[in-house]
């Protein structure tokens, strides 16, 4: 009877080991099933997506594609734990919960950062292909991305936190009492952190413009903009770095995104040349308006302007087609070339500063005795 007995009791081990291993095949093959699923309908899905025009489509279902497969896996490994552990060691289960709650975070906090690089590799693919005015500049959308990835880490924490029974009110008040220390010893490099943000949002400037300030000695070409600086490549090629909070208090002037460059010139006449001065200012502004060089939609002209000291002076004032300084200077030689050549052509001649000293002639002083 002994030895029946231990053959029975035996048997219903070997039974309940192997009714929990038929519940974990089980759940593993429908975790197995359901992961082929999603790769078929992720798949063709993501295929229908490609065809629209919109951006924000693709880069979620391109963004879910990894975290929602991981998904799939944690939540049947956390099914298949928990019925091996049903009934035999309930503090396995609060711990196979909580794995559970963080790795849904864990996951979470993947799928926006991965969206937030699948949006800005889009965007930036946008930018360069665009050409309109109102294109996004590249900076621009790589700062929101970085202030984007940084906001979702330190959200997603709190939460994983708060997941794991933390108490993150004292986190929050910690950071408060911080952030006040921080912003009161850092004041300067706030300053610039928000100088910078404030580039990024209102784009004064992109790389690779050409700017200028009236009010400093700030001149050159952008070739980067950071959160705390910017440098600038100046005309002699020197690297300049100026503090983003600068450019918060000045006038910034951006000469890359001039639509014209101006010929203004004041040319002298000489004071005999009055007589053909009318047909002279005739056939210099029919030059202008007939250059094919110089626009038609903004103020031209040619202008009799005042009696100088030693000249009559004529004002030239014309806008050029060309934006670039190479071309514009190449117009403007040949506008005053055109002019010389007019002013030749009636006669007149270019003036010079001189003066006319009249001397008048007196009697010689006569003195007693002579």
């Amino acid at each position: 009877m002994t030895w029946l007995s231990k053959i029975w009791q035996r048997l219903l081990e070997l039974t309940d080991v192997t009714g929990w291993l038929t519940g974990v095949l089980v759940i593993l093959t429908v975790t197995v099933v359901v992961h082929w699923l999603w790769h078929r309908f992720h798949k063709r899905v993501h295929s229908r997506l490609l065809q629209t025009d919109t951006i924000w489509d693709d880069s979620v279902w391109d963004a879910l594609s990894r975290p929602a497969a991981v998904a799939i896996w944690l939540i049947g490994l956390m099914f298949a734990f928990e019925y091996i552990f049903t009934e035999r060691a309930s503090a396995m289960l609060t711990v196979i919960r909580s794995v559970r709650t963080l790795g849904i975070v864990i996951l979470m906090n993947w799928f926006l950062i991965r969206l937030v690089y699948s949006a800005e590799r889009r965007l930036c693919e946008q930018a360069e292909a665009s050409t309109e005015e109102g294109r996004l500049d590249l900076a621009t959308v790589a700062a929101i991305a970085k202030l984007a990835r940084i906001s979702v880490i330190i959200v997603m924490t709190l939460i994983g936190l708060q997941s794991m029974d933390f108490s993150i009110s004292g986190v929050l008040a910690f950071g408060g009492i911080g952030g006040l220390a921080v912003s009161l010893a850092a004041k300067d490099l706030l300053a610039n952190f928000f100088g910078g943000l404030r580039l990024f949002l209102d784009r004064p400037f992109a790389v690779g413009d050409s700017i200028r300030s009236p009010e400093r000695d700030l001149e050159g070409t952008v070739e980067y903009i950071g959160w705390r600086q910017t440098r600038i490549r100046t005309n002699e090629k020197r690297p300049l770095y100026v503090p983003n909070s600068i450019f918060s208090t000045i006038a910034i002037e951006n000469v890359t995104r001039m639509s014209n460059r101006r010929i203004k010139e004041m040319i002298g006449l000489r004071y005999q040349d009055v007589d053909c001065l009318p047909l002279l200012l005739a056939d210099l502004r029919t030059f202008l308006t007939t250059h094919p060089d110089i626009v038609t939609d903004q103020v031209n002209g040619v202008w009799f302007q005042q009696f100088g000291e030693s000249s009559l002076n004529i004002l030239i004032d014309a806008h050029t087609r060309a934006v670039d300084l190479v071309q514009y200077y190449g117009i403007k030689e040949n506008v005053l070339f055109g002019v010389q050549r007019l002013v030749r052509q009636h006669g007149a001649d270019f003036a010079f500063p001189s003066r006319t000293y009249y001397v008048e002639s007196a009697a010689a002083p006569h003195f007693a005795g002579d």
